[in-house]
């Protein structure tokens, strides 16, 4: 019997190719028929191998989660960029491959995040999704998020709702 491993983990550069294929992946499973697909293409393909190298390096706090030594998923996290909301922590970006959703660890990436913004001594932690993203809508509430603001995004001149979901450690 073989066991897998599940390691949460700083991204290094190495990791770059990895990440760039969970982000196509996971984008294209939770954005299609949501993003415009032309604007959704076009997203996904400036976050290359190169962009994710970049953004590892530029010091972005980037987790990923491993199971037996295959990225599965990341996380970006850093200082709430929106001023009108008093938590200061926010996960930018938290996603699976699709193979990997369903079974847990978006849970623990998402607890891991939380832990290391706190370790970092920013209090309470923002996260916003799409509105019509119900996956991700159901996993903020799932893990303890209060919905308290909306915001909206637009691609190609179609408006989207955003939700911000928070938590007060």
């Amino acid at each position: 019997m073989n066991t897998l491993t599940i390691d949460i983990r700083k991204a290094e550069p190495r990791d770059a190719s990895a990440i760039a294929e969970v982000h196509q992946q996971a984008w294209r499973g939770a954005y299609s028929g949501i993003i415009p697909h032309r604007t959704l293409t076009s997203m996904i393909n400036r976050r290359g191998v190169d962009w994710w190298a970049n953004a590892i390096r530029r010091a972005a706090t980037v987790l990923v989660v491993e199971i037996g030594g295959t990225v599965a998923g990341y996380a970006t996290i850093g200082k709430n960029r929106a001023r009108e909301l008093r938590q200061q922590g926010e996960i930018y970006e938290l996603y699976l491959r699709p193979e990997y959703q369903g079974i847990g660890l978006g849970s623990r990436l998402f607890k891991a995040a939380k832990a290391r913004l706190a370790d970092h001594g920013l209090r309470g932690l923002v996260v916003w999704a799409l509105e019509d993203n119900q996956n991700a809508l159901a996993f903020y509430v799932g893990n303890g998020g209060r919905d308290i603001a909306e915001g909206v995004e637009v691609f190609e001149q179609k408006a989207l709702k955003k939700v911000a979901f928070v938590w007060n450690d």
